[in-house]
């Protein structure tokens, strides 16, 4: 069983700057991929980052790629989403997930795990 929680949502300016944070506890957790996903209003629910929790690699969309960064606490057990140079289409729901497999996935039905969500909203 593993528990996340995000926070760090915030109503930020075109071209800003958002850290997210997702608070990971569990066991077993280097058997992990934590991920982040975003859902805008009418929209599925969309791939961003994820990362390996024992190795640190890395993945990211495309829609993010270049502009977003995961990484984990590996004092703690805080996964992180930096955001830079945010758009307003990149508004939304972000979710932080988890996933126990050797392989990566970017379909949200193939993670048991999920947070509540964070609400990041972009506008001037």
């Amino acid at each position: 069983q593993v528990q996340l929680v995000e926070s760090g949502g915030d109503l930020v300016q075109p071209g800003g700057s958002l850290r997210l944070s997702c608070e990971v506890s569990g066991s077993n957790l280097d058997k992990y991929w934590v991920s982040w996903f975003r859902q805008a209003p009418g929209m599925e629910r969309e791939f961003a980052a994820a990362i390996k929790w024992s190795s640190q690699d890395t993945h990211y969309g495309d829609s993010v790629k270049a502009r977003f960064t995961v990484s984990r606490d590996s004092a703690g057990n805080t996964v992180y989403l930096q955001m830079n140079s945010l758009k307003p289409e990149d508004a939304a729901v972000y979710y932080c997930a988890a996933r126990q497999d050797r392989r990566l996935a970017i379909t949200p039905p193939l993670y048991p795990y999920w947070g509540r969500g964070t609400q990041v909203t972009v506008s001037s």
